[in-house]
């Protein structure tokens, strides 16, 4: 009754303590700034999903699985545990007995010699048993964070745009960091805990029955309490942890945004602001973890007061039967402390399992996050058959892949983005015939790289066909049509390295003499020479150390080295400056020559050389032609051709005043 009271006692107060953090968080201020919602929603989404499934233990194995690939580091771990929790069982039989041996009534030492010999070989054992585990766990860590990570960077590798449109950097990063740091180290340390609490609380049971069945039930009625104050705690641990981590998401793509946007925040001089915003989002922070750190903290002092509670119970009762006369019942002091010992290291691993079990609990959300990443599918991937006849991203059959020549027809295509129910595209068809130069023009939003996306295959067509060569390009791999592309994005991207590593991105195997060659088509090579360096220049990260022209003559570069059947051309010239510009329409005519070239502008002055301009409007063809039959219909194009010859001419004019 009095072990049920304070239960009872320690729940009441728990929940009350409960209720009234809830009532303090509703008092929460709301956030300032609302650029961090779209990844608590994310978070929200797959929190929804984990609701229904509580505990999965399907999700811990398919972890254990990725743990286990390093067998051989395990197997020992496992020995090494299993030895050192047997040892731990060794020591209060031989300590009992010691003292009924050589502290009875009638001493013997005519054995002490042993005892002492067996005493040593046994610490040495643990100690050596110790350094195993401790070695091997540490290992099983490193190894389990490295596979968690190699298996999440091989995904995103794989995944589609669409992915990438949905999902913020800074949710990714903090599975890749965070996450898959916290789970590697709970995994490899718990297994070590739990194997050792599961041997140590079983043989400890099958030791005292076999000794004194009426003690050992004062530890087996300890524990379903425990067991209960397990399941108790378990779903609000969990519940505020998960909370915790989708406010660490936020943080850091924050933290990633602030880096990535530094120049905006100063030429806006928002700093204030934003540091107001993020001190809203890591107090919110702080707050949650506060809290959820005072359910965790809760749950091993109430296990610690329940198995001293068992102790002492123990030694009453123990005590009591040590002073009894009577046959069956009585024990010798010998006994009593055997059972004292026990009592200890028997609640030790229960709380340790538990402890465990919270751990567990907190890592779910982890577990959770880090497999949802590794298993999401694919928006565009290949077919079985076409795998095994072109081979996957990996492992390539180019000797089967046919010749790339770049005739392209779209026909009935309609195409509508994730999420979405409004199409882009409706019934689109057109054909580009292999060669030809040709430009896309229109306002925003009237699906221009749309269509360059789908012919790329970064995404698919929702309904029709595009086909490349006169063959649906579904029905070969999508790595053979990606080798063949060469695209330059409007805002080129740079990794870090030197000018020469850059260029080489386009062909891994390139010499270097093919790269100042490449260098050279696009004008480049002029101003590289002129760098302390050279082709061996750092240019920082995300090419911070040049400027925007000359980041775009290297991406013009690291596009044509390959020597691609289709180049794209994505807005390549709008955000460079005039003289630039004009060295890349020069290396343009070069690079163009025997290769389809795609070309979405914004600047008419870069497209009116183009075989077939196509005029695009809500997902429709408004006009197609050369410049010279677009200007002569005195349509659209017409209209928006002159109205930016003015604006340029006006330009050009108010600079030279």
């Amino acid at each position: 009754m009095l072990i049920l009271g304070i239960v009872i006692l320690i729940i009441v107060l728990t929940v009350k303590k409960r209720k009234r953090i809830l009532k303090d968080n509703f008092k929460e201020k709301p956030m300032k700034r609302v650029y961090n919602e779209h990844i608590i929603e994310k978070d929200d989404e797959d929190d929804d999903n984990n609701k229904k499934q509580k505990l999965d233990i399907k999700i811990w194995k398919k972890i254990l699985k990725i743990m286990i690939r390093n067998k051989k580091d395990i197997i020992i771990l496992l020995v090494a545990v299993f030895i050192n929790s047997i040892i731990d069982l060794s020591f209060p039989l031989m300590n009992s007995y010691a003292i009924k041996t050589y502290f009875g009534e009638n001493p013997d030492y005519s054995t002490r010699y042993i005892f002492i010999i067996m005493y040593f070989i046994m610490a040495v054992m643990m100690g050596v048993c110790v350094w195993l585990f401790i070695r091997c766990a540490a290992k099983v860590e490193e190894d389990t964070t490295y596979e968690i990570r190699r298996q999440t960077f091989d995904r995103l590798q794989k995944l589609s745009f669409s992915y990438y449109d949905t999902t913020s950097s800074g949710w990714v990063m903090a599975r890749m960091t965070s996450d898959t740091r916290r789970l590697a180290n709970i995994v490899s340390w718990g297994a070590v805990d739990v194997l050792w609490g599961i041997v140590l609380m079983f043989g400890t049971l099958i030791v005292t029955i076999c000794i004194n069945w009426r003690l050992s039930l004062v530890l087996l009625v300890l524990l379903p309490i425990f067991f209960v104050i397990t399941i108790f705690y378990r779903q609000v641990i969990l519940k505020q942890y998960r909370s915790v981590r989708k406010i660490n998401s936020a943080i850091t793509a924050s933290m990633n945004e602030s880096f990535m946007g530094a120049n905006t925040t100063k030429t806006l001089a928002i700093e204030e602001e934003n540091n107001n915003a993020f001190n809203d989002l890591t107090s919110k922070y702080k707050r949650r973890a506060i809290i959820a750190s005072a359910y965790s903290s809760l749950f091993w002092p109430t296990l610690l007061v329940l198995g001293y509670i068992g102790v002492a119970f123990v030694s009453s009762i123990g005590g009591s039967f040590v002073l009894s006369d009577i046959p069956g019942i009585a024990i010798t002091t010998a006994t009593l402390y055997l059972f004292i010992d026990y009592a200890i290291r028997f609640f030790e691993p229960v709380m340790s399992i538990a402890r465990i079990i919270s751990d567990f609990q907190q890592a779910q959300a982890s577990a959770e996050r880090i497999l949802s990443l590794i298993e999401s599918e694919q928006d565009v991937k290949d077919t079985p058959e076409v795998i095994e006849k072109y081979g996957d991203l990996y492992n390539k059959k180019k000797e089967n892949w046919e010749e790339l020549l770049g005739d392209i027809e779209f026909k009935d295509v309609s195409f509508s983005y994730k999420g979405t129910d409004k199409n882009v595209l409706s019934n689109f068809n057109l054909q580009i015939k292999k060669g030809q130069n040709v430009a896309f023009v229109g306002e925003t939003g009237s699906g221009k790289s749309t269509i360059i996306n789908l012919i790329c295959r970064f995404y698919e067509p929702t309904t029709g066909e595009i086909l490349i060569d006169g063959k649906n390009y579904k029905e070969r791999s999508y790595s053979w049509l990606h080798d063949n592309l060469g695209y330059v994005l409007q805002t080129p991207t740079l990794f870090s390295g030197t000018i020469k590593e850059n260029v080489k991105y386009g062909k891994l195997d390139a010499t270097d003499e093919e790269v100042i060659e490449a260098c050279k088509y696009v004008n480049a090579h002029d101003f590289i020479e002129k760098l302390e360096n050279g082709y061996d220049t750092e240019v920082g990260e995300g090419g911070n150390k040049l400027s925007i022209g000359q980041k775009q003559l290297i991406s013009f570069a690291r596009a044509i080295i390959a020597n691609p059947k289709i180049l794209v051309l994505d807005e390549a010239t709008s955000s460079i400056d005039t003289e630039t510009e004009s060295l890349i329409q020069e290396a343009m005519k070069i690079v163009m020559k025997g290769r389809t070239c795609l070309v979405v502008a914004h600047r008419l002055s870069t497209v009116v050389n183009s075989d077939m301009i196509i005029v695009m409007r809500e997902g429709k063809i408004l006009e197609s032609g050369t410049h010279q039959e677009l200007l002569n219909n005195r349509g659209y194009y017409f209209n928006l051709y002159r109205n930016q010859f003015y604006q340029e001419k006006e330009s050009q004019m108010v600079k030279n005043l």
